[in-house]
């Protein structure tokens, strides 16, 4: 009975200090060991592994590549334009002993990141003309910045994986003079259009005018010669017919003589009835 007594603290003694002495490295973490805050050992490799307890405490870090998102940034171009930039990065921790004496943490390495991005970017883009950072040239910028962000990192035991660009918009103001300037710019083409148009329908209008009057005279000149021609054929049968028997072509001529004269119309005619126009009535006698 008095040895369970003592065996059981002893037991409780030897499990806590086991527990308090063993610590797992998870295949996403790398770990640092330390006693009194010296760093004494790194473990890269995930496992099972082993510290003095109470003396020793473990700090892991993260081994995974991780995002950045930095805030916005006012850049100002080369041509004095102004640029909102929110850009992101990708970065991983090469250099757990490194990086536990230079900034200590996860946090105040994403803030020292952070700030040393943003002024890489000004210093780059600044440089640069707002034409070049909206155009596939940008791409050439953002080299430039990862690699100047990366030889600073390094001093952290970081290794920056990628920049890049989320978005870069102009500030409130210039887009609303932008919008403006390429609204009246627009109109200006509206009416450049409008006013071709009109001129080219004036044009048209003109042109079919043209080609109209053309037209009607070519035909009214067709149809006076064949006018003409018709009015010849005409005479020319009425010659031959003259010609062939001239009491009949006189007796035909008269017959149309009275028809225009005497049928229709509100014209009086005073005539003697022995006038030349009635031969072909015979012997009219008048009235008593």
């Amino acid at each position: 009975m008095k040895i369970q007594k003592i065996l059981l603290p002893v037991i409780i003694v030897i499990g806590a200090i086991a527990f308090f002495s063993i610590f797992i490295v998870k295949e996403v973490n790398q770990a640092i060991v330390l006693q009194f805050g010296d760093p004494k050992k790194i473990i890269l490799k995930p496992g099972l592994n082993f510290k003095i307890p109470f003396i020793q405490n473990v700090v892991y870090l993260d081994k995974r590549i991780l995002n950045l998102d930095t805030p916005p940034e006012e850049v100002i171009a080369s041509d004095q334009k102004r640029l909102i930039v929110d850009a992101f990065a990708r970065f991983q921790i090469v250099d757990p002993l490194k990086f536990y004496i230079s900034v200590g943490n996860e946090r105040v390495a994403r803030s020292r990141l952070a700030t040393i991005i943003n002024s890489r970017l000004r210093n780059v883009l600044g440089q640069q003309e707002l034409q070049t950072l909206l155009s596939k040239d940008r791409t050439k910028q953002m080299t430039l910045i990862q690699e100047g962000v990366n030889t600073e990192a390094e001093n952290f035991g970081i290794k920056i994986v990628d920049v890049r660009i989320k978005r870069a918009d102009l500030p409130q103001a210039n887009s609303e003079a932008i919008y403006r300037r390429m609204q009246t710019e627009r109109e200006r083409e509206a009416k450049e259009f409008r006013a071709r148009g009109a001129e080219m329908a004036v044009t048209i209008t003109s042109t079919a005018d043209k080609e109209v009057a053309v037209i009607l005279a070519d035909a009214n000149k067709d149809s006076e010669i064949m006018k003409g021609e018709g009015d010849g054929e005409r005479n020319k049968i009425f010659a031959d017919a003259f010609g062939r028997d001239p009491e009949f072509f006189a007796f035909y001529r008269a017959m149309q003589a009275y028809e225009t004269a005497l049928i229709g119309g509100d014209t009086s005619l005073i005539l003697s009835p022995d006038s030349e126009f009635f031969k072909f009535f015979g012997n009219i006698k008048p009235k008593q």
